[in-house]
C-alpha cells in the first residue's frame, strides 16, 4: 500500500472535494480512461477517500466529485482503521455470477434515497491500483455490489436507473426533493 494513499477514516469539517447530485450533467457523462497513474491521480484518490469518509460513504466514483476519470474508491470496512481501502483505476468486470440478489442501495449523490437494486452476487474485476500495478480481485456480497454501483457511475448510470419499483422510486425521490425525470432507466 502506498503511504501517499493512507487516509484516516474520519469525518472532515471541510472535505477536499465537492459532491455532485442527481440532476447534475457531470454524473451522466461516460468517464475517460486514466492514461497515466501519477501523483495527481494518487492525490485525487486520497481526496476522494477523505470526501467519502466525511460523508459516511463506502464507495465513491470520480464523476461524483466532478472528475471525468475512471477512478473509484471503495471501503466496506469503515470500522476497521487498519483495513486499507481499494483504489480501482480503469476497472473492468471480467466475470459476473449467474446468481443475482436484490439489496438496498443508497448513493452520496442522492442523499436520503435508499431503494432495492438487483445485481450479480459476485464479480471478478481487473483494474490498476494507485501504483499502476495490474490487479484482479474476486468480490462478492457487499463488496461486489459497491464496486458495481461505483462502476455504473463511470458509465453515467446511477443506482436509481436500475430500480424496478417505480412507485417507491418516485415517492423517495420526491420526498428528498429530487426530480423524477432525472432518472434514466436501464435494463
Amino acid at each position: 500500500m502506498n503511504p501517499a494513499i493512507a487516509v484516516e477514516k474520519k469525518k472532515l469539517k471541510q472535505p477536499p472535494l465537492e459532491l455532485h447530485y442527481l440532476g447534475d450533467r457531470v454524473l451522466r457523462q461516460p468517464a475517460k480512461r486514466v492514461a497515466k497513474i501519477d501523483d495527481n491521480i494518487r492525490k485525487l484518490a486520497k481526496e476522494m477517500l477523505q470526501t467519502m469518509y466525511s460523508q459516511d460513504g463506502i464507495g465513491l466514483a470520480a464523476p461524483q466529485v466532478g472528475v471525468n476519470k475512471q477512478l473509484i474508491v471503495v471501503d466496506c470496512e469503515l470500522d476497521k482503521p487498519d483495513s486499507p481501502p481499494l483504489v480501482l483505476i480503469n476497472p473492468k468486470i471480467t466475470r459476473s455470477s449467474k446468481q443475482i440478489c436484490s439489496a438496498e442501495e443508497g448513493c452520496l449523490s442522492i442523499p436520503g434515497v435508499y431503494l432495492d437494486v438487483t445485481r450479480p452476487e459476485a464479480i471478478e474485476v481487473s483494474f490498476k491500483d494507485e501504483n499502476g500495478k495490474p490487479r484482479k480481485i474476486q468480490a462478492k456480497d457487499l463488496l461486489a455490489r459497491v464496486i458495481q454501483h461505483e462502476m455504473d457511475h463511470l458509465n453515467g448510470v446511477m443506482f436509481v436507473d436500475r430500480v424496478e419499483n417505480e412507485i417507491a422510486l418516485n415517492e423517495e425521490l420526491k420526498k428528498q426533493g429530487f426530480a423524477v425525470n432525472a432518472v434514466k432507466h436501464v435494463k
